[in-house]
C-alpha cells in the first residue's frame, strides 16, 4: 500500500498538493542509478560541467515569475517577498559558477617540487550525496549543496521538506532542461524512516542536512551506523544575538533589527531572537522598536500590502505561544533566606510590549502569530536560550561590553552574532568589535547587518549549530573532497560594514 504526504497551506489550512513515498526496494534502485550515472558524470570536463550551469541559471530564470506565489502557498512567506528569495538563490549560483573553475581544478605543487618529480593534488567527487532541504528558504539552501555537488561530478539525491516539495521539482526541473541528466538529480519525497534507510544503503556517500538540531542528531546517528564512513554536513538551529553599544545609529539599527527578527515570520536559523542594549540607548531602543513592529501588516500572505505572513503550522503557532506565554508567567525559585534559612518563589515575569489585539488576524487555533517584543527577560527563560523560530525577540538592558559578550556567549548554539556601532568613525568601536570577533563563540559575526548571507564567505557554525560550511571555496570543497579528511568548524566570517540592501 502506497504512503503519502500532503502539503498543507499555512495561511488556509487546505491541502495543497500530495506525493507519494517510494518503496525501499525503489529507494535503492534509485540510488543504484544514480551511482551509476555518478561513474559517467564525473568523467564529463570540468568546463562543460559548468557551462551547463550556466544553461541552468537560465532555465530557471524562465520560471521565476511563477515562483512567488507557488512559494507563499507552500510555506506562508508573503508574496510581496518571494522574489527576493528567487534573486538571491541567481546571485548564488552565479558566484558558485564563477568560483567552481578554480575551486574544482587539479592543484599543481611545481614550486615546491625536486629534481626528477612532479606532483600534483587531484580533486575528485564523492560520488552520491543526499541532500535533506529545509522548507523556510527551500531554494536559497538548497542551491547551495545541489549547485556545487553537480557541478563538482557528483550526483544529488534531493529530498524536500513535505511543505515545500514543489520547490525541489522546480529545481531538478531547471536542471535537467539545462542538459543535467536526470539520473543526477533526482528528487525523492522520503518519510524519516526512508531517510535512515538511504542513509543506510552503502553507495550514498555524503548527507547535506539543514534542519533541526533534533534532526541533526537523526541523521548522524543513521550515518555513524551505516556501513563504511558516511559524512555529513548539518546546517542547524540557532539563537542569534544582537548588541547595540551606545554609539550605534539608533534609528538604523531599530530598522535593521525590526527586520532581522520578523522577515519571515521569524523562522530563520539566523533571525535575531535576543537583543542586548546598552543602558544609555536602552529605552529609546525599545520605544522605538516597538513603534515600528506595531507597524507591520499581518495577514494573507497572498495580498501584495501584507508584509508578516503565518507562521508554518498550527503546531508552530501553539508551541511559540507557548514559549511566550512561559516567559510571561515564569518563576525563579530558590531565593535563600540567609537569616532563616527558607527557599521561597519571587516572580520574574516578561513583559510583552505588543499586545496581540493590535493584529486582529492573531488568533489562538491558527497560523497567525502577532509579533512579539517582550522586556523583563533573562537567561532562566526559554525565550532567551531555546531557538523560537517564530515573530519573537526579548530585549535585555546591560551595562558593559563584558556582559553582553557573556550573555551572547551563554547558548548552546552558535550560528551569528551582530555588534551595532559606530566603528566606522570611532577607533575605539573598532577595537571593540575587533574584541567581540576574537571572543564570540559563533560561525559568523556581523557589523551593523544581520540576517544576511554572502555567497563569497563561508557560512558555518559552531556548538549545537552544526558542523561543516556551506557557500564561498570552502563550501565547494567541502562538497568535493573526502570530508573525513577536513576540520569541521574552522571558518570564523567577519562582514565589517553595514549592506545597503537585503539579498533576500
Amino acid at each position: 500500500m502506497s504512503v503519502t504526504q500532503t502539503t498543507i497551506s499555512p495561511h488556509n489550512q487546505q491541502p495543497l498538493v500530495t506525493r507519494t513515498y517510494p518503496s525501499e526496494q525503489e529507494l535503492d534502485a534509485i540510488i543504484d542509478s544514480a551511482a551509476k550515472a555518478q561513474q559517467a558524470w564525473s568523467k564529463v570536463p570540468l568546463e562543460e560541467r559548468i557551462a551547463i550551469g550556466w544553461n541552468f541559471i537560465d532555465e530557471f530564470k524562465k520560471l521565476a515569475d511563477e515562483l512567488p506565489l507557488e512559494l507563499t502557498q507552500q510555506m506562508g512567506r508573503p508574496v510581496s517577498q518571494g522574489a527576493g528569495e528567487v534573486r538571491g538563490f541567481l546571485d548564488r549560483a552565479n558566484h558558485l559558477l564563477n568560483i567552481a573553475s578554480s575551486c574544482l581544478s587539479d592543484i599543481p605543487l611545481t614550486d615546491t617540487d625536486k629534481p626528477g618529480f612532479r606532483r600534483y593534488i587531484k580533486r575528485t567527487p564523492i560520488g552520491v550525496i543526499l541532500v535533506i532541504a529545509p522548507w523556510n528558504y527551500p531554494y536559497l539552501v538548497s542551491i547551495n549543496s545541489v549547485l556545487p555537488a553537480i557541478i563538482a561530478g557528483n550526483a544529488v539525491i534531493l529530498k524536500p521538506s513535505p511543505q515545500t516539495p514543489l520547490t525541489a521539482e522546480r529545481f531538478a526541473l531547471a536542471l535537467t532542461n539545462a542538459g543535467v541528466p536526470k539520473e543526477i538529480i533526482q528528487v525523492v519525497h522520503m518519510s524519516p524512516e526512508l531517510v535512515t534507510h538511504a542513509i543506510e544503503n552503502k553507495k550514498l556517500e555524503f548527507v547535506s542536512f539543514t534542519g533541526s538540531v533534533e534532526g541533526g542528531h537523526a541523521v548522524q546517528k543513521a550515518a555513524s551506523l551505516a556501513p563504511g564512513f558516511t559524512g555529513v554536513g548539518l546546517e542547524l538551529g540557532g539563537k542569534d544575538p544582537a548588541y547595540v553599544r551606545p554609539d550605534a545609529d539608533l534609528d538604523y539599527t531599530v530598522a535593521e533589527l525590526v527586520d532581522g527578527s520578523f522577515f519571515n515570520s521569524g523562522q530563520s536559523c539566523c533571525a535575531i531572537e535576543r537583543i542586548y542594549v546598552h543602558e544609555t540607548l536602552y529605552e529609546p531602543f525599545v520605544e522605538k522598536f516597538v513603534e515600528l513592529t506595531k507597524s507591520y501588516k499581518l495577514g494573507d500572505p497572498t495580498l501584495p500590502e501584507t508584509n508578516l505572513g503565518p507562521v508554518v503550522s498550527l503546531a508552530s503557532a501553539q508551541r511559540i505561544r507557548k514559549q511566550v506565554a512561559d516567559a510571561g508567567t515564569h518563576q525563579r525559585f530558590l531565593v535563600i533566606l540567609q537569616l532563616i534559612k527558607l527557599s521561597c518563589t519571587v516572580a520574574a515575569g516578561a513583559k510583552s510590549l505588543v499586545p496581540e489585539q493590535h493584529f486582529p488576524a492573531a488568533k489562538e487555533g491558527t497560523t497567525f502569530v502577532a509579533p512579539q517584543v517582550l522586556v523583563d527577560v533573562n537567561h532562566s527563560m526559554d525565550l532567551m536560550t531555546e531557538e523560537t523560530f517564530g515573530p519573537v525577540v526579548g530585549i535585555q538592558k546591560v551595562s558593559s561590553d563584558e556582559e553582553a559578550l557573556a550573555l551572547m556567549n551563554d547558548s548552546r548554539y552558535g550560528l551569528t552574532a551582530s555588534i551595532w556601532t559606530n566603528a566606522e568613525n570611532n577607533p575605539d568601536s573598532e577595537k571593540a568589535f575587533l574584541w567581540f570577533v576574537d571572543n564570540l563563540q559563533t560561525g559568523t559575526v556581523f557589523l551593523n547587518r544581520c540576517d544576511s548571507l554572502d555567497p563569497a564567505l563561508a557560512w558555518t557554525g559552531v556548538k549545537d549549530s552544526g558542523r561543516g560550511v556551506s557557500l564561498s571555496k570552502f563550501g565547494t570543497l567541502f562538497l568535493f573532497l573526502d570530508k573525513r579528511k577536513l576540520c569541521n568548524n574552522f571558518v570564523k566570517v567577519m562582514i565589517s560594514l553595514p549592506a545597503q540592501n537585503r539579498c533576500i
